[in-house]
């Protein structure tokens, strides 16, 4: 197999050091140029065109919004943006979202090089789910790091059980990751104000999840926020897990909350599909709706198959559509997806299953 070749952008030029030692350590992986700002990056990229670009968002001479808008019109190229864990930067990198970059990498103020070589497995996962990346899809749409560690179960988290019995409250669970921040815009913003109370994970680093959901609430008739440990799970509202933290389905009677905790990765990845969607099959049961989209890996695969045989309604994001076919494709072929449906289809399953 070839090698993903990479050029990263980034005015430090200790980022750009690191960040190319840190993917050279991977055989699949090849840096054919570092670039000190989109001018210099337009150049370089003359003479070789990039599989994947490692964007930082604010540099000078060209800001790197501005670039990737730039890229994205011209030869859209997949592009994972290297960002500050800073509430401008997060501002800033949903902007870069939703212009059509792939994921995210996170990049402290201190600390730098430290952080990059402790977080290299995120660095080269996200690089390498980039390069899976269906382009086309990242342009036709409106507008997630991993983890190494053991791949532990939801089982770290809550343990598999029984369904509560049946109420008539419905709800939605979400489950998503590469191009996930794209395909979520599509989805919210074509839902009506009235629909049943939506749960979401979207695979995200802390202090992102709160600007993204701020982004979804100004795009939707719905009530988005980034869920608190014990807000209600009710109609006209959806509930994004936090990034860092775990986010599970609870049910007090005949009503839903959540419990936002922390815990070990699951799955990788913290916060997990598949630990919400064991949650939503635990204590929703036949009451919930589950959806699986766009992602890499297997994230919410056996999770979603909980959930139906608990005796929920579940879809899987067709591969025709998504930006990485990743995540739905595990679901199909564990059996736990009873319907597959587009993209543009998904708002349509939601608005059904509530009425």
């Amino acid at each position: 197999m070839s090698k993903i070749n990479v050029l990263v952008v980034d005015d430090s030029a200790v980022v750009r050091q690191v960040i190319t030692s840190v993917l050279e350590q991977d055989p699949a992986v090849k840096v054919i140029g570092a670039a000190s700002d989109p001018l210099f990056a337009m150049e370089r990229m003359q003479r070789q065109w990039p599989d994947v670009i490692v964007l930082d968002v604010e540099m000078p001479r060209m800001d790197g919004i501005t670039f990737l808008r730039k890229i994205m019109a011209e030869r859209p190229t997949p592009v994972v943006i290297c960002s500050t864990l800073t509430e401008k930067g997060a501002e800033t990198t949903m902007q870069a979202l939703a212009a059509g970059a792939v994921g995210i990498v996170t990049k402290p103020k201190v600390g730098l090089k430290d952080f990059l070589q402790d977080s290299s497995a995120d660095l080269t996962q996200a690089v390498k789910a980039a390069a899976r990346a269906n382009v086309k899809n990242l342009r036709a749409m409106p507008a997630a790091p991993l983890a190494v560690a053991p791949k532990l179960s939801a089982d770290a988290i809550l343990p598999a059980g029984q369904a509560m019995k049946q109420t008539t409250e419905r709800i939605i669970a979400i489950g998503t990751s590469t191009g996930g921040t794209q395909a979520l815009e599509v989805v919210l913003s074509a839902l009506p104000r009235v629909c049943p109370g939506i749960v979401i994970v979207q695979h995200m680093p802390e202090k992102f999840t709160a600007s993204f959901a701020a982004r979804l609430n100004s795009l939707s008739q719905l009530e988005v926020s980034e869920a608190k440990n014990g807000d209600r799970v009710i109609a006209g509202r959806a509930l994004i897990a936090p990034g860092g933290r775990h986010m599970l389905l609870k049910r007090s009677g005949a009503q839903y909350c959540v419990e936002v905790v922390d815990g070990p990765l699951v799955n990788r990845h913290r916060p997990s599909v598949d630990v919400l969607f064991r949650s939503a099959a635990k204590f929703a049961g036949a009451n919930a709706l589950g959806i699986i989209m766009t992602g890499m890996g297997d994230d919410g695969a056996n999770g979603l198959l909980e959930m139906r045989n608990a005796g929920a309604a579940t879809v899987g994001q067709d591969e025709a559509t998504c930006v990485v076919y990743g995540m739905p494709k595990e679901a199909v072929k564990r059996g736990a997806v009873a319907k597959v449906l587009p993209l543009q289809g998904i708002p349509e399953a939601i608005s059904l299953f509530g009425r």
